[in-house]
């Protein structure tokens, strides 16, 4: 991991650093973007018969048949693992039901004057893609953390698709009920969950996190078919002054293993805990190729020259996930995707089990939202009703302010209600 102080002759670097890593984000895409537009793009032409060509050549499928997981398949996989990863997997799943319930927006209605009633309407989404990545590691806990809040919102339609997806990612699929998962993955799954193939019905919305094809596609089809956000690879900062050398290393080194491209920062103010943690992650990495490249190659110390300063670079770095020291910390965080507290809120608890969604904005993106919620698979539809009472209240001041607009359609629409009550009374 490199160090760098705000203070001193490594001033100017530390700077320069910081502006880079604030404008991190989709530049990576650029790269994967022909390639990718050529996908999606074939798949929105040629259907099935462009998603079953790329499903042969990417995950390794022949014919449509092979697409579609049975419920047989998934039922065979929950009964086939362990007996107590089937527990685990269920504790994980209530708890992450239970904070999605909680989450869940409601239906209201108000009389802010006599005769008007406003309100919202709480409605789910129709349908959804959740996309579960099978690369190095197989994820059930992404298809728990995606397809649960749908099912909270009440989603009727909720679509799984993962490439070669592995047998704990279909007896998470069984334990939730899904119906419909798809084995196929990258750019072309994208494609055909925004614009429908024969084979795959097109969805209302996409979610859930993949390499920088699976993001670069979802940018791409974010025009024609709802997205989540465009997530990138992990990061993890950790803000602390009297946090333990071991257990912050240890939250470096399991979240850069997920990607060589994660980003681990680790900010304090203090030197000597900063070589401390060096020290920890060079020894926590050594057997753990993946993390041990991801810290070399975006591992970051920062020495701050105050506990103020140290605060403002993490706000400044919006990161996907941060622990702080302690629960009065909150009072100055503005920006993150998920906060742990203190030394026993180790990262990876809110990986799987703690309840909140280990979906994330990364690239910067906690600068403007949170994560996957059940707010994401839901519409709020507002709601207005007049009486002639209200109107006579509230009419003539919005006729005004249209005439004002110069929208003399909208005036008269208004006039035409009021000239009718007068004739009335």
């Amino acid at each position: 991991m490199k160090l760098l102080r705000t203070k001193g002759r490594g001033a100017q670097e530390a700077a320069q650093t910081l502006a880079a890593l604030e404008t991190r984000g989709g530049a990576a895409l650029d790269t994967v973007l022909p390639a990718v537009r050529r996908i999606v793009s074939a798949v929105r032409r040629q259907g099935d018969r462009a998603l079953l060509r790329f499903a042969a050549q990417f995950d390794l499928l022949a014919g449509p048949q092979a697409l579609r997981v049975s419920r047989e398949e998934m039922a065979a996989a929950w009964d086939a693992v362990d007996a107590d990863l089937r527990d685990a997997l269920t504790v994980g799943a209530a708890q992450i039901r239970d904070f999605a319930v909680g989450q869940l927006p409601a239906s209201w209605s108000s009389s802010p004057i006599d005769g008007l009633t406003t309100g919202q309407l709480v409605r789910p989404l129709g349908s959804v893609g959740c996309y579960v990545p099978s690369g190095r590691h197989p994820l059930p806990s992404t298809l728990l953390m995606t397809a649960i809040p749908a099912q909270v919102a009440g989603v009727e339609r909720v679509v799984v698709v993962s490439p070669r997806p592995a047998p704990e990612t279909l007896a998470a699929a069984h334990l939730l009920g899904v119906t419909e998962f798809y084995r196929v993955g990258g750019a072309h799954a994208v494609a055909a969950l925004a614009y429908g193939t024969a084979s795959i019905p097109r969805v209302d919305k996409i979610v859930g996190p993949g390499n920088l094809y699976v993001t670069a596609a979802k940018r791409l089809v974010a025009f024609d078919c709802a997205i989540d956000m465009l997530a990138g690879p992990t990061e993890i900062v950790v803000t602390s002054d009297r946090g333990r050398a071991a257990e912050i290393a240890s939250d470096l080194v399991a979240q850069a293993e997920h990607d060589p491209e994660a980003l681990a920062i680790f900010v304090t103010t203090r030197a000597d805990l900063a070589r401390e943690v060096i020290a920890e992650t060079k020894k926590r990495s050594r057997t753990n190729p993946v993390a041990r490249q991801a810290l070399d190659r975006n591992g970051l110390i920062i020495v701050a020259a105050s506990v103020d300063e140290a605060r403002a670079i993490t706000n400044r770095l919006a990161p996907e996930h941060l622990t702080v020291d302690a629960a009065r910390d909150l009072d100055w965080v503005r920006n993150a995707g998920s906060v742990f507290i203190g030394r026993w809120s180790a990262q990876p608890m809110g990986d799987y089990i703690s309840g909140p969604n280990h979906t994330l904005p990364t690239g910067g993106m906690a600068h403007v939202r949170g994560g996957l919620s059940v707010n994401d698979f839901v519409k709020l539809i507002t709601v207005q009703e007049y009486s002639s009472s209200a109107m006579r209240v509230l009419g003539p001041k919005a006729e005004l302010l249209a005439r004002a607009e110069g929208l003399f359609g909208h005036a008269d629409a208004i006039r035409t209600r009021l000239s009718r009550r007068k004739a009335n009374a």
